[in-house]
């Protein structure tokens, strides 16, 4: 599987990596399961496992499940938010603490990145947070540091000139940062983590999703109306997937997923599919030609 060098870092990633938020918010079929899941990813050739202090029980269900398999993976996490995102520490000390507990949750001395989890501009521009996470990589904890999030937030995080990479949603129901972070983020050489990369799959019933943090994509694509989301879902999903990844500066694109399978199914159609250059130009202008002011990055 061809490999894609994330920004200036020395990481060589795969296209696919895996987002470690389903597994800590959706019921599944258990610790045995997961691990099975995450082992046929790594057999697969996936090497980025992407996850946060935020997502319940994600970074103690992932230690468990890769712990003998380290060093054939790059290990990405984010703080700041914590405990299901109903507390947030922005914190020197805070940060610090929250990277510990992560650190022996995943059953590793290190992280390979350190993100701070989508904190605003104040709070970045005060300095403190990208002290500690500066602290972490003094201290070998992390190789790098970066930022998750989206909009003027993930505008002024690149602005800073601090991080080697930025993780941002990018995907056929969110395309703000095409034009708002992208084009600097490359200008600078800083690393692109596409998280959201086939928009939750929000239209897969046709009806409003009952999570809320899928609805808004859910009602632009009613809007936006692409022909090829009347296909088989699994083919359309991986339509949405080449979209995302066509974006020239995105390095890997984080896909959650449950079920066990799914990623060795994902590896195969990618290398198997060809994106023809002017389908994915008809997404990008539809977006251009409907999509209202307020359809920005959602974090």
């Amino acid at each position: 599987m061809q490999k894609r060098t994330l920004g200036r870092t020395d990481l060589h990633v795969t296209p696919l990596g895996f987002g470690g938020a389903e597994i800590g918010f959706q019921t599944h079929d258990g610790q045995v399961a997961i691990s099975k899941l995450l082992n046929q990813a790594l057999d697969a050739g996936l090497n980025v496992i992407d996850t946060a202090s935020a997502y319940k029980e994600s970074e103690a269900i992932i230690g468990n499940a890769i712990n003998a398999r380290r060093k054939e993976l790059y290990l990405f996490t984010k703080c700041g938010a914590t405990e299901g995102f109903t507390r947030k520490d922005w914190t020197r000390k805070g940060i610090t603490l929250q990277l510990d507990q992560s650190l022996r949750l995943l059953k590793t001395d290190y992280v390979d990145l350190l993100q701070l989890h989508s904190c605003d501009s104040e709070t970045l521009r005060q300095g403190e947070a990208i002290r500690a996470l500066e602290d972490a990589r003094k201290a070998g904890k992390t190789r790098y540091i970066g930022y998750s999030g989206d909009g003027d937030f993930a505008l002024t995080a690149l602005e800073l000139d601090v991080f080697d990479t930025l993780q941002t949603s990018i995907n056929i129901a969110d395309q703000q940062a095409i034009t708002l972070t992208l084009p600097l983020a490359a200008k600078k050489q800083i690393g692109v983590i596409a998280k959201r990369p086939i928009a939750n799959v929000a239209w897969r019933t046709g009806k409003l999703p009952e999570d809320s943090y899928h609805q808004p994509y859910f009602e632009r694509l009613q809007v936006l109306s692409y022909p090829f989301l009347a296909e088989p879902l699994e083919q359309a999903a991986l339509h949405a997937l080449r979209f995302t990844l066509a974006q020239q500066v995105v390095s890997v694109a984080i896909v959650g997923t449950t079920k066990p399978g799914r990623f060795e199914q994902n590896l195969r159609a990618l290398r198997t599919l060809d994106a023809e250059p002017a389908a994915l130009q008809e997404i990008r202008e539809r977006w251009l030609a409907v999509a209202d002011a307020s359809w920005v990055g959602q974090v």
